[in-house]
């Protein structure tokens, strides 16, 4: 029997009837940098498009995103306070906890929100976790992640996305929101979460570079992947509702794994150096930045990512609603 699949290219309802991978706005996640101040509008030099905005502020982002279809979000905190404590990332007036309040006060639950809950841009020497003798102290940090979480959601928190890569951490969130009655609240954790060169810009937009030493021994080493699987797997049975694989196009095939053996979604942070290489290569005319921008996408959900974590996200609702990609 001949298959005839050039009739189904040839034409454009069919090629999008019969596409294979399906992308919906309601999968995209919006990255937001919330900083210390007020009436604060400012860009972000390594993150071209992306904006740092104050508390007071940050929902004319949030509004845009809504405008644009994009309807969830990740909040990350940008304090004016560091110690070596981390006190400002679970302050109940902390940076985050007052966007929360006034995003949640502006548009109630037609925004869905989502918090990142770590350390690092907190503390004055850039880790994520307590630090004894230059050394990450992983249990003497759980206590503060799990505060950190409770602040949130206490503000207005729809889900807590756990991202120091401190062992027991799910544990410790899960068992702080249970106990404070928020049961209710997912947990969405960076499992699969790499020590990578890809975080630069990100970096530089939230402060969060290590005033020494790296990240390596708590993050994960490129060369591995059976230990994404015997990481999630853990943080699955402490209680993790979503798991995360980050970054996401150099690791495509940690997305297919975790897709194949782990029975909670999966999502893909498609991170800050993916996205200026493909602004600082579009801005040199090397590339096509919005055909760029749909096929890396595709190539993300075609390995398995059910939600996408990305600054594209407003572009590609718009790419989903014309058709090109979707």
């Amino acid at each position: 029997m001949v298959i005839r699949t050039r009739r189904l290219r040839g034409c454009e309802t069919l090629r999008r009837m019969t596409r294979e991978t399906r992308i919906s706005p309601d999968s995209l996640i919006y990255p937001l940098f919330v900083r210390e101040g007020k009436k604060i509008e400012e860009d972000i030099p390594s993150l071209p498009g992306q904006i740092r905005y104050s508390p007071d502020a940050v929902a004319k982002g949030v509004e845009a995103a809504l405008s644009a279809g994009v309807r969830s979000f990740l909040l990350f905190g940008v304090p004016e306070t560091k110690d070596e404590s981390g006190f400002s990332a679970y302050d109940e007036n902390g940076v985050v906890q007052q966007a929360l309040r006034n995003v949640r006060t502006a548009f109630g639950k037609d925004a869905y929100l989502v918090t990142d809950v770590c350390l690092c841009q907190y503390m004055s020497h850039g880790h994520c976790g307590l630090i004894e003798n230059e050394k990450v102290v992983n249990d003497s940090t759980l206590p503060l992640m799990a505060k950190t979480a409770l602040s949130h959601v206490r503000a207005g928190s729809d889900m807590v996305a756990p991202s120091g890569m401190m062992d027991g951490t799910v544990a410790a969130l899960r068992a702080a929101l249970d106990a404070e009655g928020f049961s209710d609240i997912p947990i969405m954790s960076y499992a699969a979460k790499y020590a990578s060169a890809f975080y630069g810009p990100f970096r530089d937009a939230a402060g969060s570079s290590p005033a020494f030493g790296d990240r390596k021994t708590y993050q994960m080493d490129c060369h591995n992947s059976e230990e994404a699987l015997k990481r999630t797997q853990i943080d699955i049975a402490e209680g993790a509702d979503i798991v995360i694989a980050k970054p996401a196009l150099p690791y495509l095939d940690i997305i297919s794994k975790l897709r194949g053996e782990v029975n909670v979604p999966v999502a893909a942070y498609s991170v800050s150096g993916e996205y200026a290489m493909i602004k600082a290569a579009a801005a040199s005319g090397f590339i096509d930045e919005y055909n760029v921008m749909c096929e890396s996408t595709a190539s993300i959900y075609r390995a398995g990512a059910h939600i996408l974590i990305t600054y594209f996200a407003k572009e590609l609702t718009a790419a989903i609603k014309k058709g090109d990609i979707g």
